[in-house]
């Protein structure tokens, strides 16, 4: 590898965790800017901000370099009031090495470059640059992040400005207002300093970050930033899209094939299904659903009472069912109610926790809920409600690969919003995180759900108070997730081989409860044959996915490389 081109020494340069930010108004001509930026490091993403003369720095590397397509808004600090606060969130910097792998797991949630964490605590004395956090008053969990920079401490700035960078706000969060809290905070640490601008630069297509700055004062100027060429922003300069129309789930398992050389088809963007051809092996997806998939080991898991029948007959543990037939009356379910005591009611076939209730304890909502079910499928089952952890393991090629423990959505109450409020502002931050794969339904269940919790749709939900709007973890409808690979027993991991096993599925999510993820108590509720791979980072699902349908084009390292997202 050739040695890196000096930097003139005028240059102001700044390294920030995931590239370096490079003032290119400091740099003697165009040539030294087109040359650092050709020095960009691998898996790192530099930026040349405040370009005078972009032609002229395009000109000198013009198969490597492009313009890039974001606009950058400018909030004048003199006159910035930030009015009262949103929500009880206090903003601080980076207070140890472990936060920044909390902050590293909201950018590979949001599809961001990661930090070089141990680069960033080593320098975090450095006057020039800091990582601020935001978190709720009274917790230490983190819920957004952003980057500062004090241009006047990093060079001799005439505009006597700062910028921020790297703004993102974790997709399960549950107060609303965190990107406004972060950016406030910061916009009065810089005018407290005396600095008169606060830059930030946001991409031309990001309507919800646009919609918020320009709310918060900042306006739009012209100044531009210079990019290299690179797979993770290809996106940006490429005219053609391979992944257009197609959803996260879909995505991940493209971008991976295509960083392998795999071809990609597209087949029917709006369904989710392409073909992956290299040579003459061609592989049709849905998905994580693919040609590998039988038909049999495909009904065996959409038929919810069939895989339970073929789990138990394979030794695993699984809770008491009972099917209820079209035609069948109320009674055998009131019975199988008072037996259990709280059940679940669920359609026999079906996805995505569509016509799903949980912890039915009543004979009216039993009726209720059996109805439900109903629209979805003719087969209604019952189930014995298991209590626990919710866990969907991943299993590819008969190794588990990842596993999450997933939660129902709840809102965090302000003293000042409605439940519906929350419930809707909430639905929309999990729908942005998602690609408007998760939402959370304002109906009847929801309704359920807060009149357990004592609230109605227009009830003010107290400042703190803390309130499930489903019982059901689906993420489609709103649930989070939280990876606990590292965590999971070997009982756990090796039951779920053995559910693949017999199932005779190569790709499969199985949902499990357990009291413990470390332990060896556990139940199968439901087996997915079409798991979501782009909700468990930093697991290699989408590599494992085309290892096995590609295997001579096997992953070299068990490492998840960013596959999208850029820091601004």
């Amino acid at each position: 590898m050739a040695e890196p081109t000096p930097l003139p020494e005028q240059a102001s340069v700044i390294s920030v965790g995931w590239g370096r930010l490079l003032f290119a108004h400091t740099f003697p001509d165009a040539s030294s800017v087109a040359r650092a930026l050709l020095d960009e490091k691998r898996d790192q993403r530099d930026i040349a901000f405040y370009v005078t003369d972009p032609q002229l720095i395009l000109a000198e590397a013009p198969q490597d370099l492009f313009l890039d397509p974001s606009t950058t808004f400018r909030l004048p600090l003199a006159t910035f009031e930030p009015g009262p606060a949103k929500n009880p969130i206090r903003v601080t910097p980076i207070a140890s090495r472990e936060e920044l792998d909390e902050v590293n797991r909201i950018y590979a949630a949001q599809g961001m470059v990661p930090l070089d964490a141990d680069d960033v605590w080593r320098q975090r004395g450095d006057p020039r640059f800091a990582y601020c956090v935001a978190r709720p008053t009274g917790s230490e969990r983190i819920l957004g992040v952003a980057l500062e920079v004090d241009h006047q401490r990093c060079f001799d700035d005439l505009l006597n400005s700062s910028s921020l960078w790297a703004l993102a706000v974790d997709p399960q969060s549950e107060l609303p207002g965190v990107g406004w809290a972060i950016v406030t905070a910061i916009a009065e640490r810089m005018k407290s300093r005396g600095r008169d601008l606060l830059d930030l630069s946001v991409m031309q297509d990001n309507d919800a970050a646009i919609a918020l700055y320009e709310q918060m004062g900042f306006e739009r100027v012209p100044v531009l930033a210079i990019k290299r060429r690179n797979q993770i922003n290809e996106p940006l300069f490429v005219p053609t899209d391979p992944t257009e129309g197609y959803n996260v789930y879909a995505t991940i398992i493209i971008k991976e094939a295509l960083r392998r050389g795999i071809a990609v088809e597209p087949v029917d963007r709006r369904r989710g299904f392409f073909r992956l051809v290299h040579a003459s092996r061609r592989v049709t997806c849905h998905e994580s659903l693919s040609d590998l998939t039988s038909a049999i080991a495909f009904c065996r898991c959409s038929d919810k009472s069939l895989t339970r029948d073929v789990l138990a007959e394979a030794g695993l543990a699984v809770p008491e069912q009972l099917a209820l037939p079209p035609d069948s009356g109320g009674e055998p379910a009131r019975a199988f109610l008072r037996e259990h005591r709280a059940v679940v009611v669920k359609p026999a076939v079906g996805e995505q926790g569509a016509g799903v209730t949980v912890d039915v304890r009543d004979e009216a909502a039993l009726a209720d809920a059996i109805l439900t079910a109903r629209r979805h499928d003719d087969t209604v089952l019952l189930e014995r409600l298991v209590e626990g952890e919710d866990v969907r393991v991943v299993v590819i090629n008969f190794q588990v690969v990842a596993a999450a423990v997933r939660k129902p959505p709840r809102v965090s109450g302000t003293g000042r919003h409605t439940a519906r409020d929350l419930i809707e502002r909430l639905s929309r931050r999990r729908s942005a995180a998602t690609e408007g794969e998760s939402v959370i339904p304002i109906d009847a269940e929801t309704e359920r759900c807060l009149r357990a919790a004592g609230y109605g749709l227009d009830d003010v939900v107290p400042a703190g108070e803390s309130v499930a709007v489903r019982k059901t973890a689906n993420l489609h409808t709103g649930g989070t997730i939280e990876d606990v690979t590292p965590l999971l027993s070997e009982a756990l991991r090796d039951a779920s081989q053995r559910a693949a096993r017999a199932l005779e599925i190569p790709v499969v999510g199985l949902d499990l409860i357990t009291p413990d993820v470390g332990g060896d108590r556990y139940a199968v509720i439901e087996a997915n044959e079409r798991p979501g791979l782009a909700n468990h980072e930093p697991q290699p699902t989408a590599e494992r996915f085309i290892d096995l349908l590609f295997p001579h084009t096997l992953s070299p390292t068990p490492q998840r490389r960013p596959t999208a997202g850029d820091p601004t």
